[in-house]
């Protein structure tokens, strides 16, 4: 069995991830860390997942038991775990969420002592020790060695401080209406305080968490109602959270949700011009349009692409000393305020681009045309290599033929086949796409 997919271990809770896994894995978590302690203490937080009770209860457990000392500050956003867990020094951090899914889902990410979520290599040694009865066994405190949890309820005030620098000193947000979804996820307390700390006027959607309505028809996924209220309440901007407040969607004052490549674009540009875009380029996945790329080319800028998940668009960011990336689903990672995707952080800098620039929202996030594409999930029972499906190769192929890009890739955290085709021709692509969903659902479904 398999632990770690594209962001750390999830699955439906109760069944995948029952108590008895997120505890195993809390304490072959806690071994690996112990080897590079530090201050023996390790960092939780939440979504407002009801599920998420359950599974923290048994990584406080897991933890102890190997004489780890624990931090619980409950519902909090993923980036303010990884923010807190290094302001605090601890060894590592621990969120509970399953982002963007459904409540039935709950998952568990982790960062080190600096904030980072964990390289591949690190997880593998994770499920390592996962699997070794022995090492389990032998770590196992007894005594005064067990470890203590407490919990903390003052240190969103930190992440809120956080926040508030990376926003620009000279302006506030005094004459902006902004209409805030929280998909009544870990964003929901935060999110309407800085906002309104900053000075804007802020309509809250969705900021009523009851255990089972996060992502709900509401957030960064469903933007029906974000959309609505824009266009209801005149609103200069929408902005839409997911259930971790990792992602962000933007809704312009016209009430149409901005694509992310374009607000990648945008921003990049715009950060250029403004002499805080560091390393000549962005950093965006194979799944950002060609547009994007034609667009950078125009501002005398460099395009990176990585593997699908935030964790690759950071490590390329890294590696090419750029501070300035993400994806077109909405992760935006801006590495001078945040360690990993931050909803709230990507907000504000469209806040500053929009005040400083004095445009429109409509206007100033849409600079380039996008190619037709077209992205597909299909559902499917089995994850078969794609190397060895039968007649892929020739289809692929016939795609770049015929001047389609494509990607096909299974998603690492649901049961699903992830099919985006681009073409110059949207007439093309739509009929070459039904012909690759038929294709792929005879060939995983059988």
């Amino acid at each position: 069995m398999k632990l770690f997919g594209t962001d750390g271990v999830r699955g439906e809770a109760g069944t995948f991830l029952s108590a008895q896994l997120a505890m195993r894995v809390a304490m072959a978590a806690g071994i690996y860390f112990k080897a590079h302690s530090k201050t023996n203490r390790i960092l939780i937080g939440k979504d407002t997942r009801r599920s998420g009770y359950m599974i923290e209860n048994a990584i406080v457990s897991g933890l102890t038991a190997i004489g780890y000392d624990v931090v619980q500050i409950g519902p909090m956003p993923t980036p303010a775990i990884a923010y807190i867990t290094e302001n605090m020094r601890c060894d590592a951090g621990i969120m509970i969420s399953a982002s963007h899914n459904s409540y039935e889902d709950n998952g568990i990410k982790f960062f080190d002592g600096c904030g980072d979520k964990l390289p591949h290599s690190v997880e593998e040694e994770i499920e390592k020790i996962y699997f070794n009865d022995d090492m389990i066994l032998e770590a196992q405190a007894s005594g005064k060695n067990i470890g203590k949890a407490k919990r903390i309820d003052d240190v969103i005030g930190r992440y809120i401080v956080q926040l508030k620098n990376s926003f620009p000193r000279d302006i506030s947000l005094k004459d902006m209406r902004i209409v805030l979804d929280t998909a009544n996820g870990a964003g929901y307390m935060v999110g309407p305080t800085v906002l309104e700390e900053l000075g804007a006027e802020v309509i809250v959607l969705h900021n009523k968490p009851d255990g089972f309505n996060i992502n709900d028809g509401c957030g960064a996924l469903h933007t029906k109602d974000v959309c609505e209220n824009v266009v209801k309440y005149r609103a200069d901007l929408g902005i839409a959270l997911d259930g971790d407040a990792d992602r962000v969607v933007i809704v312009d004052e016209k009430g149409v949700m901005v694509d992310g490549d374009q607000l990648l674009g945008a921003l990049g540009a715009y950060m250029n011009s403004a002499g805080t875009l560091k390393g000549g380029g962005i950093v965006s996945t194979v799944m950002s349009n060609k547009g994007l790329d034609d667009f950078m080319k125009e501002n005398g800028l460099k395009l990176f692409r990585s593997d699908v998940g935030d964790k690759n668009v950071l490590e390329l960011m890294k590696r090419e000393k750029i501070n300035f990336g993400g994806e077109q689903s909405g992760h935006v990672i801006i590495s001078d305020f945040a360690k990993t995707g931050d909803g709230l952080v990507s907000a504000l800098q469209v806040l500053a681009l929009l005040i400083k620039t004095g445009q429109k929202a409509s206007k100033a996030l849409r600079p380039f045309v996008l190619y037709p594409q077209k992205l597909v999930n299909i559902k499917i029972k089995n994850k078969k290599p794609l190397d060895e499906i039968e007649g892929l190769d020739n289809k692929l192929k016939e795609l770049e033929k015929n001047g389609i890009h494509h990607l096909v890739r299974y998603s690492g955290t649901e049961n699903k086949l992830r099919v985006l085709l681009e073409c110059k021709d949207a007439k093309k692509m739509n009929s070459r796409m039904d012909d690759m969903v038929e294709f792929f659902q005879k060939a995983l479904n059988a």
